[in-house]
C-alpha cells in the first residue's frame, strides 16, 4: 500500500474550501493518511505555499505525531505545534495576494521516533531534526486564490 495523504474537505489539486483560509474561519482542514512505512513512531507535518511572492511561505509545522494517528481532525487544536511564517503558533490558512492560484503544501514525513523539539518550533528546526529519521514521505496539494 501506497503513504498517502488526503483531506475529506478537498481534493489532490482541488480548491481548498473558504472556511480553510483567512477569508473564512482560518481553521485546518481535516487531514487522513493510511499506507504509513512500517516501523513509524511519530509523524511531523509541514504546509507551505511555494507560490508566495517573497518566496516559500509556512503555514503550518507539526511534529511528535503519535506513530499510532491516521489523521488530524478539523480545527487541531494549536498546543504542541510549531511556529508559521505569520509568527504563530498552529494553522495559518492561505492568504495569497488577490489574483493567480497558490498552491498548498502539505507534507506528511513518517519518522523512526520523537523529535526533540519544544512547541514553537520553526520549519527550519523541524527539517533539521529529521534528517536521517524518515521512513517516507505523502503529500496533498491544495490550490486557493482569492478575489478580493
Amino acid at each position: 500500500m501506497t503513504f498517502a495523504l488526503t483531506s475529506s474537505a478537498f481534493k489532490e489539486g482541488g480548491p481548498i474550501p473558504l472556511e480553510y483560509t483567512c477569508d473564512g474561519e482560518d481553521i485546518a482542514p481535516p487531514l487522513a493518511w493510511s499506507g504509513a512505512p512500517a516501523g513509524v513512531e511519530t509523524f511531523a507535518l509541514i504546509a507551505d505555499d511555494p507560490d508566495a511572492p517573497a518566496g516559500v511561505w509556512v503555514h503550518w509545522v507539526l511534529f511528535n505525531l503519535p506513530g499510532t494517528a491516521a489523521a488530524l481532525p478539523e480545527n487541531t487544536p494549536k498546543a504542541e505545534q510549531g511556529r508559521n511564517d505569520f509568527k504563530r503558533i498552529g494553522y495559518g490558512g492561505p492568504c495569497p495576494p488577490p489574483g493567480k492560484p497558490h498552491r498548498y503544501v502539505f507534507k506528511l514525513y513518517a519518522l523512526d521516533g520523537r523529535l526533540a523539539l519544544r512547541a514553537g518550533a520553526t520549519k527550519a528546526d523541524v527539517e533539521r531534526a529529521m534528517q536521517g529519521h524518515i521512513l517516507g514521505t505523502a503529500q496533498l496539494i491544495g490550490v486557493y486564490a482569492r478575489r478580493r
